[in-house]
């Protein structure tokens, strides 16, 4: 056959998409053998983070794929774009027109894997134990707005927010709200390895070697009552070293889906040859960025940080390095999402080093400018290294920049840029869900998950709550807009670019164009076998 690329945009908070093409998830089949999915994301145990996969710690897209299939949440993401819709609840709604109560109804007879029914104080253990554990990962601050969880009868929980806020639905729909059994995790502390335990879909096997999960075996869950139609009986993921190793195992034919994280050269291979591998590319909401430690000594000043943004050539970086697979990204929000300003453009124009010299020399800082910027060498695929060399020689043939780059693995890179051991650091955001406020409060309100320094009393107190009073997020723009500005002027961080997002499946596999949603959300039961064609 010959090779089919499917291109699947989606506007998101606007347009739910309309999909018709090979690999609609309505063609599945359950049962058969188990469908193998590559991944190069790791999932290790350590020291520093012993409990990878307990939803009040993990706070990554990895290890979140992991729970989104065997924990189950109130609400959920819809399987196009949209307000989330209930899960585990069978309604949920605010009851109060300031949006500071929020109310929700489980389903009857919902049941954990081992049997137990799930219940109302099971919901609220869960989530209390989060928000008191307060694990390192900063993932509790998704649930920083409420003030009480009350229960009435088995089936009946009561949100009581500190303040108004439209986007709880939203977080509700995230691992660290996944209800989990009392029987199987410690009220006070983390439940260290990789069991996992809930109510979701999928119950998981997790096969490790060395402290690292290398493979996980999902099983159906018979007892899984929610909206989801789960489309397989087993899905077994396999964690491979790089992309090279996971594109030999699909060539091979020993996986049949991969999807994080292709080179760009596979992504064009794959896209441009024929044979019996189908490649679906989807709008994603990933974005990469440089983080800073505002108390670092070298960009504490202001001025180095504006400089910097002043400098970086966006759309040389993504050219060179990711194509037409990525966009330049001037905010923190995605062009895609409801409320984005290019604050940054607006601000820094187009890259300059003699307006960076200025504001430098303004400043009295001293050029050049020593600085390291630090990357994870096996987290965001193989061309991360590529992208650093570029920032790296844009910075330095300004003349203004003496910098030098410097690799390290992801399970000790984030240990370190948490304890401040970085001035300057690359990371990637995928979204918890579709929302600007997503993709700012994260970053800058109380709590932030980078443990940054940098603190907007006014971001803080008064922007993130204004904005979240509006439950139509089109009357927010303007708050959303304010904190791009605020962040442009700072420089916190320095957005870089934003993504799109591909599977590859060997052509006998249905539901693909449903694998992953616009937050990266791995979408394991929407996969089947169909016929090759």
């Amino acid at each position: 056959m010959n090779r089919k690329t499917l291109v699947l945009p989606a506007v998101v908070g606007l347009i739910a998409p309309v999909l018709a093409a090979c690999g609609g998830s309505d063609s599945g089949s359950g049962g058969g053998d188990a469908i193998m999915v590559g991944t190069t994301d790791r999932f290790i145990a350590t020291k520093d983070v012993p409990a990878p996969l307990d939803p009040a710690y993990a706070y990554d897209v990895g290890t979140w794929n992991i729970l989104r299939q065997t924990v189950q949440t109130l609400m959920i993401q819809p399987k196009g774009e949209g307000d989330p819709v209930p899960e585990a609840a069978e309604s949920c709604v605010f009851t109060d027109s300031g949006n500071e109560r929020y109310e929700c109804k489980l389903r009857p007879n919902l049941k954990f894997s081992n049997g137990d029914a799930v219940t109302a104080e099971d919901v609220k253990f869960s989530i209390d134990r989060a928000r008191a554990i307060k694990a390192d990962s900063g993932v509790f601050a998704l649930l920083s707005t409420i003030d009480t969880v009350e229960t009435k009868g088995d089936r009946d929980v009561i949100f009581h927010l500190k303040t108004a806020d439209a986007t709880f639905p939203f977080k509700l729909s995230t691992p660290v709200a996944g209800i989990v059994n009392p029987d199987d995790y410690d009220k006070g502390k983390l439940r260290d390895g990789f069991a996992v335990d809930g109510s979701g879909p999928y119950t998981l096997k997790a096969e490790t070697k060395d402290d690292e999960m290398v493979k996980g075996v999902f099983t159906k869950n018979p007892d899984y009552k929610g909206t989801l139609k789960v489309n397989n009986d087993e899905v077994d993921m396999v964690s491979y070293a790089d992309a090279d190793a996971m594109g030999a195992a699909l060539e091979k034919g020993d996986i049949d889906v991969m999807s994080r994280t292709m080179s760009p050269e596979q992504i064009k291979k794959l896209t441009n040859n024929s044979g019996d591998v189908d490649m679906v590319e989807l709008d994603g909401l990933e974005i990469r960025y440089l983080g800073f430690n505002t108390d670092a000594p070298a960009v504490k000043t202001k001025a180095v940080r504006q400089a910097m943004a002043q400098v970086v050539n966006r759309s040389e970086l993504v050219s060179q390095v990711y194509g037409t697979q990525a966009e330049p990204l001037y905010s923190l929000v995605p062009a895609s999402v409801t409320g984005h300003s290019n604050s940054f453009f607006n601000k820094y124009g187009d890259p300059s080093a003699a307006k960076a010299g200025s504001l430098l020399q303004k400043a009295g800082v001293t050029t050049p400018v020593k600085l390291t910027l630090n990357y994870t060498t096996d987290h965001y695929g193989p061309a991360t290294k590529q992208e650093f060399q570029i920032l790296q020689k844009q910075l330095n043939d300004s003349g203004l920049f003496d910098v030098t780059i410097k690799g390290t693995p992801w399970d000790t890179y984030v240990p370190a840029e948490r304890k401040g051991e970085y001035a300057v650091y690359g990371m990637g955001w995928f979204p918890d869900f579709p929302d600007a406020d997503n993709f700012l409060a994260p970053f800058l309100d109380k709590d932030n998950f980078l443990k940054s320094p940098y603190t907007d009393s006014r971001i803080i107190n008064t922007l993130i709550p204004e904005s979240r009073r509006e439950a139509d997020r089109l009357a927010a723009a303007g708050t959303l807009t304010e904190i791009q500005d605020a962040v442009a002027q700072d420089v916190p961080v320095l957005p870089l670019w934003q993504g799109k997002q591909y599977v590859a499946a060997r052509d006998d596999i249905t539901g693909t164009a449903y694998a992953l949603n616009s937050a990266s959300t791995l979408q394991l039961w929407e996969l089947g076998r169909g016929v090759s064609g």
